[in-house]
């Protein structure tokens, strides 16, 4: 199969099953779409209180504002490198009433409890800050340069410290906290005091618990190409060009026959089994662009 005919297969995929904010994001990242179309649509997934809910983590099914789908807004935002001043306003809002006492968020609120929602976000408690998604939302209001005033606000200066205070207390567990402290310290403007911190996580790249480097591994497993999504993703430099190109090939083979990518967990719903798969579907496509292979 040629490399763009991987493209084109995935098109009717997208078309034909994508919720608008992944139609929006395909057309944007493959079709010469504008990000004005990409915000429009993300737009329907935040809340009076400025934050992210309404399933815009697919898995998430609560209408409420969760912090996991702030970051993702965040992200997608960052992806087609435009932060909305109205999206922030409203993110900047919902961070300063939500933010706990001693700063940070936690990884979920308990009203997820209350609608589908997968196993692993069912929360008992949530007035305990979490690396996971404290450290990326943090990170990326650094990086913005929309409203550069959020990080004077009382609330990013104790998230900052708490972040800080839960890298020196605890390592990465795994993927979805090392993203979190690589996103921060990519940001962070104190490169002296992430210095210590870099080596830690670097340390823990290089061990053979954190990069899954079987391009054929099964389960809910973090291969190479999670890791290094992009060339500019900085995990890229901990795999060797032989391994980033057995995921490569392995990763562009996985596309099935309706022309989307699978997920590798089990999803809450059939919605939200095609919801991740086109948002997925979009992201593997920019892996291979991103590598060549498109």
């Amino acid at each position: 199969m040629g490399n763009r005919d991987r493209l084109e297969r995935a098109k009717p995929f997208i078309y034909g099953n994508a919720r608008l904010l992944d139609r929006k994001r395909f057309e944007y990242h493959f079709e010469g779409g504008s990000q004005e179309g990409v915000i429009e649509a993300l737009r329907a997934y935040q809340n009076p209180d400025g934050g992210f809910g309404n399933a815009l983590e697919p898995d998430i099914r609560c209408p409420f504002s969760q912090p996991v789908p702030t970051e993702m807004a965040l992200a997608i935002m960052d992806q087609i490198d435009y932060f909305d001043p109205r999206i922030l306003e409203g993110i900047n809002r919902f961070l300063r009433e939500n933010t706990l006492r001693e700063g940070g968020l936690p990884l979920a609120f308990r009203s997820v409890n209350d609608f589908p929602h997968a196993p692993w976000w069912k929360t008992k408690e949530d007035d305990r800050p979490s690396i996971n998604p404290t450290g990326t939302i943090i990170g990326l209001l650094y990086k913005q340069n929309v409203l550069p005033e959020i990080v004077h606000e009382p609330y990013f200066i104790k998230s900052v410290e708490t972040i800080w205070r839960l890298m020196e207390r605890e390592h990465p567990s795994g993927y979805h906290d090392g993203v979190q402290w690589i996103t921060f310290l990519q940001h962070t403007p104190e490169r002296e005091r992430a210095a210590s911190y870099w080596s830690v996580i670097d340390k823990w790249l290089r061990s053979s618990r954190a990069i899954e480097k079987n391009p054929h591994a099964e389960g809910y497993v973090h291969k190479v190409l999670d890791w290094a999504p992009d060339r500019e993703s900085y995990a890229r430099m901990f795999v060797t060009d032989e391994e980033l190109n057995n995921h490569l090939q392995a990763l562009a083979d996985q596309q099935q026959e309706d022309g989307g990518w699978p997920m590798n967990w089990l999803a809450v719903s059939p919605a939200g089994e095609q919801e991740w798969r086109a948002y997925i579907t979009v992201e593997r496509l920019r892996t291979l662009r991103s590598y060549n292979i498109l």
